[in-house]
């Protein structure tokens, strides 16, 4: 169990909190490219880390993300005017560049109109197209870090799509199921044998067939290795290893020639967060099936309702659970889709669960590790200024793997390369 006080401290990440500038020390998603498809399109409302922003793309092409409300009266600049390279606020003409500047205030003397101007300045923070996402860094400018180099963001233009999710939970909880490969043959059984994106893989044999995987934890660099053993053949281990790197990436190891999949798990505020779903494949463009299945929510993605990117299946309507193909087995929680299967069971848990009373286990070695990671990482950032693990670049240049091994062998020492970025070369998958 946790005691109420860590909990806190890891789940809060507002304004202010000791989790909340550990976030701001890195570049986070904000939305998805496609939320900005074209220069002068609407404003998007975004909310991060407690902090309700505007997003928008100028006449110039630059993107801009912005405190909501117009620093006259508190007007929320969504309802604005995109227009002549910035945001003009409906209510009295304020106009706004993608820095936050104030450039217009119509109802001013020309006399005080440039003055007046270059003291009003709105909160914003930089906002950069890399891949298909739009990312931002929410911390101080004098130390902003490099760009993101992660390997789904940065191979070529159609090997990787990326989708996102709107999650009625706390962060940390999302995060530790995306680390928790023991549930994998229980929840997502169905998933193994049916879903397009993951059928078809010699390690699903072995999923289904060990229930009870062996957990071994290994430090990175940028956070974890977190390996998962089951039985293959006599003289063989099966492994699946998955990366996390700080605060909240996790990459599931691939199966067979399929797109390896992953995540971000990006705070909303306290009780809502944003699953950043991605598919990459390091050596060749995806296929025409495989971006039909992921638009169709298969594999780690979802259906929406229409218009927006909360999934079809949520908690108003009970996951549209099915009780009858629960009984036949079809599915083994009633519920459809593998991303929701695990949204479902982690929205069950409230807000922000109660660690206090949980009990854990030997296969929770991973998510053990990964807290005390981010305690200590937050209490050093908080009483020392310390950069945390995972804002170096090269922190970020690595792989899951699905591997057989001997025995005998230390997965770390087996996998080797296997788990480092090796541009031009597939990854390794069973």
């Amino acid at each position: 169990m946790l005691k109420q006080e860590i909990n806190e401290l890891l789940t809060q990440t507002g304004p202010g909190t000791p989790m909340g500038d550990l976030f701001r020390q890195y570049w986070i998603p904000a939305l998805l490219a496609e939320e900005l498809p074209e220069n002068d399109c609407a404003p998007v409302r975004v909310k991060l880390l407690s902090e309700r922003l505007i997003a928008f793309r100028d006449t110039d092409g630059r993107y801009g993300l912005v405190d909501e409300f117009c620093a006259h009266r508190g007007a929320s600049l969504w309802f604005g005017r995109n227009e002549e390279s910035g945001l003009r606020c409906v209510y009295h003409g304020w106009k706004y560049d993608v820095n936050g500047q104030c450039v217009e205030i119509p109802s001013e003397p020309e006399e005080r109109h440039s003055a007046l101007c270059a003291k009003i300045k709105l909160t914003s923070y930089p906002l950069v197209k890399i891949g298909d996402l739009l990312w931002t860094y929410m911390g101080d400018p004098a130390n902003t870090p490099d760009l993101p180099e992660w390997e789904f963001a940065r191979v070529p233009a159609g090997q990787a799509f990326t989708s996102k999710r709107w999650q009625e939970c706390n962060w940390l909880q999302a995060l530790e199921g995306g680390i928790d490969s023991s549930h994998v043959s229980w929840l997502h059984g169905d998933g193994l044998k049916n879903d397009p994106l993951f059928k078809g893989s010699q390690g699903n044999k072995y999923n289904l067939a060990d229930r009870k995987p062996f957990f071994e934890v290994a430090e990175s660099d940028g956070g974890l290795y977190i390996g998962a053993r089951r039985n293959a053949e006599d003289d063989s281990y099966y492994w699946r290893v998955t990366p996390w790197v700080m605060p909240c990436f996790t990459m599931i190891p691939p199966r067979a020639d399929h797109p390896v999949h992953g995540h971000f798990w990006i705070p909303i505020d306290d009780e809502n967060c944003w699953a950043y779903s991605y598919d990459y494949h390091p050596t060749r463009a995806l296929t025409g099936s495989e971006l039909q299945a992921m638009r169709e929510g298969k594999g780690v993605h979802n259906e929406y309702v229409p218009g927006t990117y909360r999934p079809l299946q949520n908690k108003d309507n009970d996951y549209l659970m099915d009780r009858e193909a629960q009984k036949r087995g079809e599915t083994y929680s009633g519920i459809r889709g593998i991303a929701i299967q695990d949204a479902s069971l982690q929205e069950s848990m409230g807000p922000i669960v109660d660690r206090t009373k949980e009990r854990l286990v030997s296969t929770d070695s991973g998510i053990i590790m990964a807290r005390r990671k981010l305690w200590r990482a937050v209490e050093a950032l908080r009483d020392h200024g310390t950069t945390p693990p995972g804002v170096d670049t090269a922190h970020q240049a690595v792989r899951s793997a699905a591997i057989v091994l001997p025995k005998d062998q230390a997965f770390v020492e087996g996998c080797g390369d296997a788990l480092r970025v090796r541009p031009g070369e597939k990854h390794a998958s069973v």
